[in-house]
């Protein structure tokens, strides 16, 4: 049977489902059943999902959890999370309590300036293209205001026009570089609307336009969020050792791009599962976080730690262009259920939300990693998933559970001790 279709996307669903099934797989029956159990019961809802994308033939579920606790800037909160990884919520969760009790988190929002770029190709005089660009650029950001009425009402819009010389990278490249403020909405269709509107103001015979696209790469639109306590608050035992070892830690992730990236993976855990349950892109987020961490040349870590005068500090700061309003926000029953749950935040107080979260990320695993190791911890997270690989029965659940209590936990320890259970 020939796995090449035509029309694919005018197909039912049923009937992308009944060609799917009957061509990539050994059981259709199975097959179509796993794919229909995962349909929205509600038909309203289901078909609210089905329009998300093109193609629609399921639902790919992940965990939807909260972490308690968290108090940013006195007021308390109960974070949303959408994360499949064993720990995570339950370090947020841990790491919540602990600061709770020690004056929470602070954070602060710094700037909140986006980027679009018109990227056009000129082969000519540079001074000849920056009379024009002079005598054009009042008339660039008038073409933009029927788009840019509303958000102008709100104090946002476009902020500046540069013309860039980029043809030391790229001959015969220049840009159109321009700053927009777009307040509660993340802003990427509002931003690419005008740049599309300013490049065709913009072109003529001898400006060939390339592209006019947006940037998710915005080192000024950035938060910071930190904690504080004296050292000996931090731990039971050998507080300034320890406090030390994590500081160590922090240092490594600076000056070693290996460690560097695990590390601030370590953040995205925390800030990605946010960003997901609030319906905004983790996509644009992750690319924009990674980049700033390399604007020194080097890939370094997002947090810092500092201990001066028996305070212990750790704060991170990252850019975070977020939206409570439009898109998925207003759309996804569960990312409207998140922003409510997290009272109805200005998109400047989610990326201080979404900025603790990562930095309480971080805190959870640099303090086992310096300590206890992290496996410990995160294996027995793990040991529930493995039992469930293994189809245990409730009895021998409890058993295996109750068998690691006090061990180790590998995936191949815990095959070998159900094994044993299974041929007693």
């Amino acid at each position: 049977m020939s796995k090449t279709i035509t029309g694919f996307s005018k197909f039912t669903k049923q009937e992308k489902i009944d060609w799917i099934v009957n061509t990539f797989f050994e059981n259709p029956a199975i097959a179509s059943k796993t794919l229909s159990q995962y349909w929205n019961s509600d038909k309203v809802l289901q078909d609210l999902h089905d329009d998300f994308i093109e193609n629609t033939i399921s639902n790919f579920y992940l965990p939807y959890g909260v972490a308690p606790n968290f108090v940013i800037n006195n007021r308390e909160y109960v974070v949303p999370m959408v994360v499949e990884e064993s720990s995570v919520v339950a370090a947020a969760s841990l790491v919540a309590k602990f600061w709770s009790t020690r004056g929470g988190f602070k954070a602060t929002v710094l700037s909140t300036t986006k980027i679009g770029q018109v990227h056009f190709m000129f082969d000519g005089d540079f001074e000849e293209l920056k009379n024009y660009f002079n005598k054009s650029k009042t008339s660039l950001i008038a073409a933009t205001d029927a788009i840019t009425k509303n958000m102008r009402k709100r104090g946002g819009g476009i902020l500046d026009i540069e013309l860039r010389d980029k043809t030391t990278e790229l001959d015969n490249y220049y840009q159109l570089h321009v700053t927009f403020e777009t307040k509660d909405s993340m802003g990427a269709n509002f931003i690419n609307s005008c740049l599309e509107e300013i490049a065709k103001e913009f072109e003529k015979e001898d400006v060939q336009i390339v592209m006019s696209i947006l940037s998710n790469y915005v080192p000024d639109c950035i938060v910071r969020a930190e904690v504080s306590c004296p050292v000996e608050e931090l731990y039971q035992e050998n507080a300034a050792m320890y406090a030390k070892k994590f500081k160590q830690a922090v240092d490594i992730a600076n000056v070693e791009p290996h460690r560097a990236v695990t590390h601030n993976k370590g953040i995205m855990n925390g800030v990605d599962a946010v960003v997901l349950a609030t319906g905004n892109d983790f996509r644009a987020i992750e690319s924009g976080a990674h980049a700033y961490a390399s604007r020194s040349g080097s890939y370094k870590s997002l947090t810092n730690c500092e201990i001066e005068n028996g305070i212990f500090k750790f704060w991170i700061e990252i850019p975070l262009a977020l939206g409570t309003v439009g898109g998925l926000t207003g759309i996804h029953p569960l990312a409207k259920l998140s922003l409510e749950m997290l009272g109805s935040p200005s998109a400047n107080e989610l990326m201080e939300i979404i900025a603790v979260a990562g930095l309480a990320q971080n805190f959870a695993a640099l303090r086992a990693l310096t300590t206890t190791g992290i496996q410990h911890g995160h294996m027995k997270m793990h040991l529930s998933n493995i039992i469930k690989q293994l189809d245990a029965s409730e009895e021998e659940k409890t058993y295996l559970l109750n068998y690691f209590e006090n061990k180790q936990v590998s995936h191949s320890a815990v095959v070998e001790a159900y094994n044993n259970l299974k041929n007693t």
